[in-house]
């Protein structure tokens, strides 16, 4: 399951190198609107177009920060009832942690810094550059 917009570069590398049959299905959550920092409420802007009662279920995440929305969507996606669920993060940023999140398969730890790259933007921007980048926002 790829949650959007941020991680459909990352699933899509993911399902490119799969051996294993899979479908995928999406999700949008939204929780920073045009800014830097989690409004703290989330949102789920698209939900699944397929139920997953009784299915094992890899979420796929661009970056887990805080542990909000993930716990929040963990949850959610429980009460559906799948026979499992496992969170696939490319980046984890330990220091921004509010809530604990079991990241199943993680890709990188960073420091506490905003990043992009193909899929994570500030702004709906910057989503189409072929590197991993620290924004530095002027004053």
């Amino acid at each position: 399951m790829c949650v959007l917009k941020g991680s459909f570069v990352f699933t899509s590398d993911l399902a490119r190198a799969s051996i294993w049959p899979l479908s995928i299905d999406f999700l949008a959550l939204r929780s920073y609107g045009d800014g830097t920092e989690s409004s703290g409420v989330v949102q789920i802007t698209s939900d699944l177009s397929r139920p997953i009662e009784g299915k094992d279920v890899i979420v796929v995440e661009d970056i887990v920060n805080t542990g909000t929305t993930m716990t929040y969507l963990l949850k959610n996606l429980e009460t559906r009832r799948p026979r499992s669920v496992r969170l696939a993060s490319l980046l984890h940023k330990p220091a921004r942690t509010r809530v604990p999140v079991k990241i199943d398969y993680l890709g990188f730890t960073i420091e506490d810094v905003f990043v992009h790259r193909l899929w994570l933007d500030y702004a709906e921007r910057y989503r189409n550059l072929p590197y991993l980048g620290v924004l530095e926002l002027g004053s």
